[in-house]
């Protein structure tokens, strides 16, 4: 007898990508208006890369970047303290039966990116595209 294999995704499901782009446009959205009073986020533009949600959607982990990246760990705690106030504001747009917890992270990606780029502009790296297409 074969055993069947009982491996499941690990990735997020397809509800959790489609509720977490849902908060994510309702995030930008109430940035953009600037109703968020605090003297932290005055003048910001603050962008949302990505919001993951957990498996049970009550969690949303919202990475943010303000515009340039200055005061970026600044922002994302003033963004974290009005937390509730967020939530409350984003939760008729989103059309769901509870409205998630908000976290806040910085997002690192666009850093992440300059490395990537850093290393592939590099001479060791340029050196060894040559040779392969020397090769060839």
């Amino acid at each position: 007898m074969m055993k069947r294999d009982t491996h499941k995704p690990t990735g997020p499901t397809q509800r959790m990508l489609r509720v977490g782009e849902l908060v994510r446009h309702a995030l930008a959205q109430l940035f953009s208006r600037g109703e968020i009073e605090d003297p932290l986020l005055e003048g910001k533009v603050i962008t949302v890369p990505e919001v993951r949600m957990t498996p049970d959607l009550k969690l949303a982990n919202a990475y943010v970047m303000p515009l340039g990246g200055e005061g970026a760990d600044e922002v994302v705690a003033a963004l974290n303290r009005h937390h509730k106030f967020i939530r409350g504001r984003i939760a008729p747009e989103l059309d769901l039966k509870f409205a998630p917890d908000l976290k806040f992270f910085v997002d690192n990606t666009f850093e992440e990116f300059g490395k990537i780029d850093a290393l592939l502009r590099s001479e060791r790296v340029q050196r060894d595209l040559r040779d392969d297409e020397d090769d060839e």
